[in-house]
């Protein structure tokens, strides 16, 4: 990945989670704390501690943040992320198990990172950063490469833009997500972030995202700062 000039700056899709923690501060330490900002989005989800994680991230990071409510999701339902009468599905997926889980929200990368190419359109920004990662990625289609750059070409295409989108931990499993987050000083505000698909904090430390979170701390022999901070299992 070539050097960016001093003058370019990224739009990072920051949902509150560890993924996208960990991207902002790549962002931070790539282009400089000035020449970022943050794009969080109200989609409807049930557990809006999400966003309150994601409003004090920004706020430790020190960067700009503008929260986009796009209530579709919601108003539509039918996956366990936004429906209240639909509960997550528990425990680490089969490798084998090729059905979408029920926390997939059809669409919903496609649509966030479309609205953030147009806010970063908006703004002369040149890079828009995503936390996906095709590794790890528990059968979602939009968190895959391909769909990635096939979306970077529809939006430059669309847009008459120049955009760049970038996904720095599309081939890192999560123990390597975690040694990046000890990289560019994301572990402070790892600590305030939320991945856990029940809303709970602490977090419940059961469901599929609770235990692909924890499978990778302890494979990079790192404390969670979250369960540190909470308690979690103390």
């Amino acid at each position: 990945m070539s050097t960016p000039n001093k003058t370019e700056r990224a739009l990072v899709v920051l949902s509150g989670g560890q993924d996208s923690t960990t991207c902002l501060y790549w962002a931070i330490q790539r282009f400089g704390r000035d020449a970022v900002e943050a794009v969080t989005f109200d989609y409807g989800q049930r557990h809006r501690v999400e966003l309150t994680a994601a409003r004090h991230i920004a706020q430790m990071a020190g960067v700009r943040q503008t929260v986009l409510p796009i209530d579709t999701f919601g108003a539509m339902g039918g996956n366990a992320l936004t429906a209240a009468d639909i509960e997550p599905e528990q425990g680490a997926r089969d490798d084998a198990d090729t059905a979408l889980p029920n926390t997939f929200v059809p669409g919903r990368n496609l649509v966030f990172l479309t609205f953030a190419a147009a806010l970063a359109w908006q703004k002369g920004m040149e890079h828009v950063v995503t936390g996906v990662a095709q590794t790890d990625y528990s059968g979602y289609p939009d968190c895959r490469e391909n769909t990635l750059k096939a979306l970077e070409l529809a939006i430059r295409l669309g847009m008459d833009s120049r955009v760049q989108l970038h996904a720095p931990l599309m081939f890192m499993s999560k123990a390597e997500t975690v040694k990046l987050a000890q990289q560019v000083g994301a572990m402070e505000a790892l600590a305030y972030s939320h991945t856990c698909y029940n809303g709970a904090v602490p977090p419940c430390g059961v469901c599929a995202s609770c235990e692909l979170r924890a499978k990778g701390f302890l494979e990079a022999g790192v404390a969670d700062p979250l369960v540190v901070r909470t308690g979690a299992g103390a």
